[in-house]
């Protein structure tokens, strides 16, 4: 179990942990190589440290990241996202000019994200789910606790029977 350090400022205490994912713009599987996961792991890193981001989970997927993320308590989830995709994407085409190639405008990221903040209670969850990225996107839906799918194929007639 990993723990959770309280931030503590002038006239604020408390933790600002989140959950970040976005992906490759048209969803192209641009790291499927470790080389280039490496590289994208390293610059999403150097621009964490240099805007004061503490990475807690980073993994990388051919075509999306996922991060937890604790961010400075004045600093919102848009924002963190701009910085990370931004200055990333930057080091990215600065690493490997082959890039651009693929994305000759300089956009190496989707416009879209996710981001929700993790409670204080549940951050070790988030923390799993990040580290095994892997296995995840090899299970169902209905295989996670609590969730809200059936646990097997039921057409809309029988769902709506249930409810």
């Amino acid at each position: 179990m990993t723990s959770v350090k309280m931030q503590h400022y002038s006239h604020k205490v408390g933790v600002n942990v989140h959950h970040l994912e976005w992906c490759t713009k048209y969803r192209y599987s641009m790291l499927k190589q470790d080389k280039y996961k490496k590289v994208c792991e390293d610059s999403i890193r150097k621009q964490a440290e240099r805007h004061n981001m503490i990475i807690r989970e980073l993994f990388v997927m051919p075509e999306h990241i996922h991060v937890s993320c604790e961010l400075p308590l004045s600093m919102s989830q848009s924002k963190a996202l701009q910085l990370l995709k931004g200055g990333s994407s930057y080091l990215l085409f600065r690493q490997q000019p082959k890039f651009r190639l693929r994305y000759p405008r300089g956009h190496f990221w989707s416009p879209g994200a996710y981001a929700g903040s993790v409670g204080y209670n549940k951050v070790d969850v988030v923390d799993d789910y990040i580290r095994n990225q892997e296995d995840i996107h090899q299970r169902r839906l209905s295989e996670f606790t609590g969730s809200p799918a059936p646990s097997e194929a039921r057409s809309c007639e029988q769902q709506r029977a249930i409810l």
